[in-house]
């Protein structure tokens, strides 16, 4: 049963949506103003009341757990505590749902609050509540992983293309290795398929040459110049006078990626949250007092959480949750990536990765074939700067310009052998017409060291997200002690 969801008796396998439905129907009003947020069991003997279902009709019984799932507050309009707690029993509380006397105060703790719950927020709550309790994770969406997390080729990078010993390339290279390993631990579809990176003609020779250099400073291992003849032995439909053949690459389920993560960090105990805004970060002397504000535009009502640790992963939003401590020096500027599907038989025509080398001024890497792990071909992603971050249709590429980047490669293919896909925003740093790579920025904040900022994590994010985890917790430690 999902946080919230309340049934007159404990469903069976299959029931629970038809006990949600059937709960909604009964003329007891349900229980509003959900607090979401869970806290430590030294808040159960500061007034907190844990209520679970004893099955069909027998109400409730009192039980006092370290196990508190979910808050709801109960306020003097539904007849306070004691009324609400009655009407609850009558109708058979959720296991795990929690009550709370309105006269507490209105302030909760943590160790840890985790801002965003994309792949890498989700991944940091999945390494730091392996080590501490009372890890908390806030996400302003519905589901978590809905942004750039999903919106993505899926693919497990291996490290070849960022400048050396920058945390691109250090935690690309590690998150390759951990990515892969957390997915057969946690039974998450994915699959090593190896990449080639496609020189076009002779002239692109030499890039490839550094390509391969570059990738090998960072710790890449496997890779090797092929030939025109070679290149076609493993995709007989790419046109290409050589290729960089890149053996560690993969491909994964990054939405399932997102949701392990998030299950294996529940299970360890740290509290995610959803529906969950930052509205104002206020440093204290030995925390960051966070206010919060809960649930949608249509019910929702202001928390605060006083957290001896923040750890800012908001995403294309990283800027403006570091931006509520004072003016910061990021600024982040979005950037939408299209994807088309290649449909019908000529989907067939490629067989697993096959990349160009990146745009001399290294916004993206390419519009690339993905065989996915479902058999589709995508054709993407783009690189477009818009106006907004929430801006994922506006103004989309034309099908046609799609299939004269892609016959490059692929000569076979027409415009009317492709749909229109899915987009995403890209979280970039650097401005429209800056050159350059701008590196991941991980670090303790300089004015309010309780504070960790993560802004700017782009590609290879979702890659890294388990290394860029164990980074955080280093400096969490420090800050923890």
């Amino acid at each position: 049963m999902r946080w919230g969801e309340i049934s007159r008796k404990r469903p069976r396998n299959g029931e629970e949506g038809q006990h949600a439905e059937r709960g909604a129907k009964e003329d007891v009003p349900p229980l509003r103003g959900w607090r979401g947020l869970a806290l430590s069991s030294q808040r159960l003997r500061a007034g907190l009341i844990l209520c679970r279902a004893s099955g069909a009709g027998s109400g409730a019984r009192l039980a006092g757990s370290p196990r508190l799932i979910l808050l709801w507050r109960i306020s003097r309009k539904s007849g306070g505590f004691a009324s609400a707690l009655k009407r609850g029993a009558a109708r058979g509380l959720a296991a795990g749902t929690i009550y709370r006397a309105p006269t507490l105060e209105n302030m909760d703790r943590a160790n840890v609050l985790i801002v965003g719950g994309g792949v890498v927020g989700c991944a940091v709550a999945e390494a730091l509540s392996r080590r501490w309790a009372d890890i908390f994770l806030v996400e302003k969406n519905p589901k978590f992983g809905m942004a750039t997390s999903s919106r993505n080729s899926g693919v497990i990078h291996s490290g070849i293309y960022y400048p050396k010993d920058s945390w691109k390339a250090k935690l690309c290279v590690a998150g390759n290795r951990l990515t892969k390993e957390f997915c057969v631990r946690h039974k998450v579809p994915h699959r090593t398929t190896g990449k080639l990176v496609v020189a076009k003609d002779a002239g692109e020779e030499a890039e490839l040459l550094a390509l391969k250099k570059k990738g090998e400073e960072n710790g890449v291992e496997g890779l090797r110049l092929i030939d025109a003849v070679e290149i076609r032995r493993q995709e007989p439909h790419v046109k290409g006078h050589a290729a960089l053949e890149v053996p560690s690459t993969g491909i994964c389920s990054a939405e399932e990626l997102v949701h392990a993560y998030a299950r294996v960090a529940e299970g360890q105990g740290a509290h995610l949250v959803k529906r969950a805004t930052v509205v104002r970060m206020e440093p204290q002397k030995d925390s960051v007092r966070v206010t919060l504000r809960i649930g949608d535009e249509e019910a929702s009502e202001e928390e605060t959480i006083e957290a001896r640790c923040v750890v800012n992963s908001a995403g294309l939003y990283a800027d403006e949750v570091a931006g509520m401590l004072g003016p910061r020096p990021w600024r982040i500027y979005p950037v939408r990536g299209e994807y088309c599907e290649i449909r019908g038989a000529k989907a067939d025509l490629i067989r697993n990765l096959v990349y160009p080398l990146p745009h001399h001024d290294q916004l993206t890497l390419g519009v690339h074939f993905t065989k996915t792990l479902w058999g589709t071909t995508l054709v993407g992603p783009t690189a477009t700067y818009v106006d907004g971050k929430e801006n994922y249709e506006r103004g989309r590429m034309e099908i046609a310009e799609f299939a004269e980047d892609a016959k490059t490669m692929l000569p076979e293919i027409s415009a009317e052998d492709l749909q229109l896909g899915y987009s995403g925003l890209r979280p970039k740093l650097k401005a429209p017409g800056e050159k350059g790579v701008a590196d991941f920025v991980i670090e303790a904040d300089r004015e309010v060291p309780q504070v960790i900022q993560l802004v700017g994590i782009e590609s290879p994010g979702l890659t890294a997200a388990g290394a860029i985890g164990e980074r955080v917790g280093e400096l969490v430690g420090e800050v923890l002690g």
